[in-house]
């Protein structure tokens, strides 16, 4: 049920990305440079972009349906594993199937958004951005011209922003521990915004692991591979001073690699389990 739940909501990330990508395409921005340019569309670009939405929107109403009619059958309870807590919903309520819908869908898209964040602010000093880095910074919207501390700290900001507005909302569904106390709210807010900083152990080791590959093997000329070589660059960048080259072999990206399984995976791994032999929680309550 976990893989059929993450392709429902890839397949739903897909739909919100052509939907919010309606006003990127050339012909929305730039004059036509061409007669075919001037040609016009049989199909309008509006009503195409709100059949996005509207299959968006009936896909997650069709899943909570589907969950509501097969969970209550079988006694299966959908959960959110959000890293420190999982968030356990009924099956036998519609409201709440509905409430995990979307919320399981938005935490796709969270981690969507801030990898696509940390991509952007790994190649903040890239003056000449190639094609899929311009694009990258073009699904940021207008934040893509706010300063780079700004965009830091945004994800802090807006996921304890949205862990305070979604609390009310998750204590009358009976998902969470109703609490009087917003240091504790804050507390759990900030230990979300850990998380989504700890899934980048599942992106970066993925530019290094291709940028050793394209390092050994001639892969051709292709703006994929021309990102992921000055992405990896730029994560490389501080152990540049490093000497890490032995002969020929490039021992760098190895070692940024295990770095950061040991700081983002392990180390946390380590911590939590030391928690749970000394029968404390980290998920403050």
């Amino acid at each position: 049920m976990a893989l059929f739940d993450l392709t429902l909501n890839l397949a739903a990330l897909l739909l919100w990305l052509s939907w919010c990508s309606r006003h990127l395409e050339p012909l929305a921005r730039n004059a036509p440079a061409t007669i075919a340019g001037t040609v016009k569309r049989a199909e309008p670009r509006s009503s195409r972009g709100w059949l996005m939405l509207s299959g968006l929107v009936f896909l997650l109403a069709a899943r909570a349906l589907f969950y509501h009619q097969v969970g209550s059958a079988v006694g299966w309870t959908p959960k959110l594993d959000l890293g420190p807590v999982v968030l356990p919903f009924r099956s036998d309520l519609p409201g709440s199937v509905v409430l995990y819908s979307c919320l399981s869908f938005g935490r796709v898209c969270a981690i969507y958004y801030f990898w696509l964040l940390a991509i952007v602010l790994i190649n903040w000093a890239v003056t000449e951005p190639d094609p899929l880095l311009r694009l990258f910074r073009l699904h940021l919207g207008r934040m893509r011209g706010w300063p780079w501390p700004v965009l830091a700290f945004l994800p802090l900001v807006g996921v304890t922003a949205l862990w305070f507005a979604l609390h009310p909302l998750l204590q009358r569904a009976g998902v969470v521990i109703p609490s009087q106390e917003y240091s504790q709210i804050l507390e759990q807010g900030l230990l979300l915004t850990l998380t989504l900083v700890l899934s980048l152990k599942y992106l970066l080791p993925v530019f290094l692991i291709l940028e050793m590959v394209a390092a050994h093997v001639y892969l051709g000329m292709n703006p994929v591979w021309s990102f992921v070589t000055i992405t990896s660059k730029n994560i490389l960048r501080p152990l540049s001073p490093l000497p890490l080259r032995l002969a020929k072999v490039d021992l760098a990206p190895i070692t940024a690699t295990i770095l950061i399984l040991v700081l983002l995976h392990w180390l946390p791994q380590a911590i939590q389990n030391e928690l749970g032999r000394r029968h404390l929680v980290l998920w403050p309550q």
